[in-house]
């Protein structure tokens, strides 16, 4: 505790504001756990950067911790980008205090002699990738927190190729924000250097999403009724203009939600991973009969998809789900027009369905699968130049068309799935048929994704002994099946359980440990990058020889992931 009571004392001097010495001799006086929560750890970069709940202290996000790292970037870019005048782009989205927190972080680039291009209002995450490219900036930075409660926000860096930072510029420039003070951060902006942007850069960027999110022209898009909401965030300023750019005429916005609000006041959480999220939305569809629906998080990165099931019921799919309908169709459409030649490839995780690599390879086009994180999707596209990216993305919602984003980007998966949709449509089928069809030619794979929330000290702890068990202790059977193989991306080494033989993971490092048995049963477990969580991944497949018997198979499959769940008592 004496070492926390010194660290928030530090907080105490002139070089933080009253404001925050108020709020921090505060929490001394009358709050000791809630100070060492503030001040256990630094705020650190994880899998989607910097993520945390707002206020002062080293474990929150403030004026300062993010002051320190746009510092600390300033450095790493001086020092290792040699240009006369260096360039940063910076998005924000509805969160709280995101406009105030962007405008500072503008501040202290430009006190560093760097030009910034600032949107003038909140924009999607996928929009500042874009723009990063665009403008030929040499990094970007977007202030969300994605789909996570109120009270938090978050920091994104991108590097020159619209991408999320990874090694080796990740480490770099961890380090230059690690050797700074705070009193080191120059918040004294050069106004002159600082330039905001807008419209010029959305119609360039719509224009190019209904380019990549198109599949054909002979698609009657004016028959798909869609229902769409933006659960309080920000692609109501893209969504609506790239459909209606698009061609989609019978689009009905959820009118509750439309207007950005950083307290998300029609739902318990903004995530579209969450039927509940997408209640209000589901529930227009049902009453005006709409065909399908797509609901956003607030920055715009990740989308929804609830379609009618074969019952006519409206269904919300998970991510892998919809990964590999739309994958599907785009390697349909690659090889109608015939371009697929073996220089093509589309990108995956190692935590999301399997299925997708065996839709690509009745293709003849490979899939790359890399860690958990957009961003190593985005690596793939400049690691391997003289392929073609076709599209790609991972179970947690997010999906990449093309590369011009090179993020996950929910505006133009959005015109995606809606062409799916509506090709399906005039062709006497539905998105979901398209999925069954799917099952039927391969297996029936179903997921499923346990979260168990382990805040502060205390969690972080627990969260490291159940990956240390599970790690020292491997699992020999799952559910009757023998395990074959447990691969530790820790230690970048696969196991065959059976042998004792080992070999190596040609993958950077990461704290992912995922076990496979001999049916091809998976389970994979990961601590969040951004958030105090353990995820636990299950993935179980079996046989569908009709599209009237998914029903019965699907119930047998979910039965068997509660039989897992409970046999590692995670219930």
């Amino acid at each position: 505790m004496d070492s926390i009571l010194q660290k928030a004392t530090a907080w105490l001097t002139p070089t933080f504001d009253v404001e925050t010495q108020t709020e921090i001799q505060n929490l001394i006086d009358t709050n000791p756990t809630d100070l060492a929560d503030r001040f256990y750890k630094e705020m650190e970069f994880g899998t989607g950067g910097m993520r945390g709940t707002m206020g002062a202290g080293t474990n929150r996000i403030n004026k300062y911790t993010l002051g320190r790292a746009t510092q600390g970037l300033s450095n790493y870019l001086i020092k290792n980008v040699k240009k006369p005048q260096l360039k940063v782009a910076i998005a924000y989205d509805c969160r709280h205090n995101s406009k105030k927190f962007a405008k500072i972080v503008a501040d202290v680039l430009s006190a560093n002699n760097i030009k910034v291009f600032l949107f003038e209002d909140l924009r999607p995450t996928p929009v500042l990738s874009f723009t990063v490219r665009h403008l030929n900036c040499d990094a970007g930075i977007v202030l969300t927190a994605s789909h996570n409660p109120p009270e938090y926000n978050g920091y994104k860096v991108y590097w020159a190729d619209g991408g999320q930072i990874v090694p080796p510029h990740d480490s770099g420039i961890i380090n230059e924000v690690n050797a700074l003070d705070f009193s080191e951060i120059n918040f004294t902006a050069n106004e002159n250097l600082i330039e905001y942007i807008g419209k010029n850069v959305d119609d360039v960027f719509i224009t190019e999403s209904v380019k990549n999110g198109s599949l054909s022209n002979n698609i009657d898009r004016k028959n798909l009724k869609i229902v769409f909401t933006s659960i309080h965030g920000t692609s109501i300023v893209s969504v609506p203009d790239a459909l209606k750019k698009a061609g989609y005429t019978d689009v009905h916005i959820v009118e509750e939600q439309r207007i950005p609000d950083g307290n998300f006041p029609t739902v318990k959480s903004p995530n579209p991973e969450e039927p509940e999220a997408l209640l209000m939305a589901t529930n227009l569809a049902n009453k005006i009969g709409a065909d399908i629906v797509i609901g956003t998080d607030p920055d715009c990165d990740r989308l929804g998809v609830a379609v009618r099931d074969s019952e006519g019921n409206m269904k919300l799919l998970n991510g892998n789900q919809t990964m590999v309908v739309m994958t599907n169709f785009l390697l349909k459409k690659w090889k109608e027009e015939g371009r697929i030649n073996g220089k093509q490839f589309v990108g995956s995780t190692i935590v999301s369905t399997e299925l997708v690599n065996e839709v690509a390879a009745k293709f003849g086009v490979e899939t790359k699968v890399g860690l958990t994180g957009f961003k190593w999707i985005a690596k793939m596209v400049v690691d391997f130049p003289e392929m073609q990216f076709i599209g790609g993305g991972e179970e947690s919602f997010g999906y990449m068309v093309g590369d011009f984003v090179r993020d996950k980007d929910a505006v133009t998966a959005t015109l995606l799935a809606c062409e799916v949709a509506a090709y399906a449509k005039q062709n006497g089928s539905s998105f979901y048929e398209e999925l069954l069809n799917i099952y039927v030619e391969n297996n029936f794979y179903k997921e499923h994704l346990i979260s168990l929330t382990k805040k502060g000290m205390e969690g972080a702890a627990e969260i490291q002994k159940m990956l240390s068990d599970m790690r020292n202790n491997p699992l020999s059977m799952i559910d009757g099946e023998k395990v074959a193989t447990l691969a530790d991306y820790d230690k970048a080494i696969l196991k065959d359980i059976r042998t004792g033989s080992a070999t190596k993971i040609d993958l950077p490092t990461s704290n992912v440990l995922i076990y496979q048995t001999e049916n091809g049963t998976r389970i994979a477990a990961r601590p969040s990058g951004t958030e105090p969580k353990i995820k636990f991944y299950f993935s179980v497949n079996a046989p569908l020889d009709s599209k009237e018997n998914a029903k019965s198979v699907e119930a047998t499959l979910d039965a068997k992931i509660q039989r897992i769940i409970k046999e590692m008592n995670l219930v």
